[in-house]
């Protein structure tokens, strides 16, 4: 069963607090830190297809959280049985949520070329209670049940693939209405509404991304003159904060264990800008962050992440 758009916004609203630590008068928004729904009964009998693929999943197999669906096995190298399959009971297959591509949810993270130890202190910072923020609640069981060996076989097999151009950007004073389904993942309805001060991401393909298809990204709607102030963000600070190629490079691809940040999806950048500011993202490499966003506003960290999605991954 797909959630309506009342209960979906109220349940969104019921999980993000309002006193959150580090700013206590600040709410969550819901667009960034979208609810998961209820879980539904799946279909086990229909067999999907996608175009350009021989295979065929029923909608229960594409939502399996130890067997997702591979469409395109040639797309990527071979996946690593952590990735591929994860380990019953609590250790989830890594390509569940960031697809076998790498390429991710907004609702959860892409992984595609981030740098190898990157991913295995992200993972431990889950571990150690280090990043708490709203969305992170899923990782904290795989966390702690998966081993050294398999995060380390996860982090080499997603840090050597390509980085996908995954996301397109729209400046836009309007938005379609929207739902979320399984994960949190937003789905366009019928009708629009005004975007606020909203990043709204929606699949490219939602028939697609509904069967978690590796080819289609999204399309993140911003309001208009986001990228232009996020652009004076990024590069100058605007007196607001540090221009981000001081630790992230000149081409903001990365540098050694500084993750790269052109081409991600906004509302997961904005979302890490914000948990790093409010304290639920901690750990020594936040820990050095935490001045950088210390006088951003949420309108701030919303262009910045803008911008940074235009430029090519």
């Amino acid at each position: 069963m797909v959630m309506g758009l009342a209960a979906a916004g109220a349940l969104a609203q019921s999980a993000a607090p309002s006193a959150t630590p580090g700013s206590a008068a600040t709410p969550l928004p819901d667009w960034a830190y979208p609810a998961n729904p209820p879980i539904a009964d799946f279909d086990a009998k229909e067999e999907k297809s996608l175009p350009g693929s021989s295979r065929k999943y029923t909608q229960a197999q594409v939502e399996n959280d130890f067997a997702p669906p591979d469409w395109f096995p040639d797309d990527h190298p071979p996946m690593p049985s952590v990735v591929a399959n994860g380990r019953p009971p609590a250790v989830k297959a890594c390509s569940k949520c960031h697809v076998t591509t790498g390429g991710g949810h907004p609702e959860s993270s892409d992984l595609a070329g981030l740098p190898e130890a990157y991913i295995v202190r992200q993972m431990a910072d889950f571990k150690d209670g280090h990043r708490k923020g709203a969305r992170a609640g899923s990782m904290f069981p795989i966390a702690k049940a998966v081993t050294d060996d398999e995060v380390r076989e996860a982090a080499k097999y997603y840090a050597a693939l390509p980085r996908p151009a995954w996301n397109k950007v729209v400046e836009t004073d309007t938005v379609p209405k929207t739902e979320l389904r399984v994960g949190g993942m937003r789905f366009p309805i019928d009708g629009s509404e005004p975007i606020g001060s909203r990043i709204i991401e929606l699949p490219q393909a939602p028939e697609r991304a509904h069967l978690r298809d590796s080819r289609f990204g999204f399309v993140a709607n911003v309001p208009v003159g986001s990228v232009a102030r996020g652009e004076a963000l990024v590069k100058g600070g605007s007196g607001q904060t540090q221009p981000c190629a001081t630790c992230h490079g000149p081409d903001l691809k990365g540098i050694s264990e500084v993750p790269h940040l052109t081409g991600r999806s906004p509302m997961y950048v904005f979302r890490q800008l914000n948990d790093i500011k409010i304290g639920t993202r901690s750990g020594a490499n936040a820990e050095l962050m935490q001045p950088v966003v210390a006088k951003l506003s949420q309108d701030d960290m919303l262009a910045i992440a803008a911008y940074l999605a235009t430029l090519s991954p």
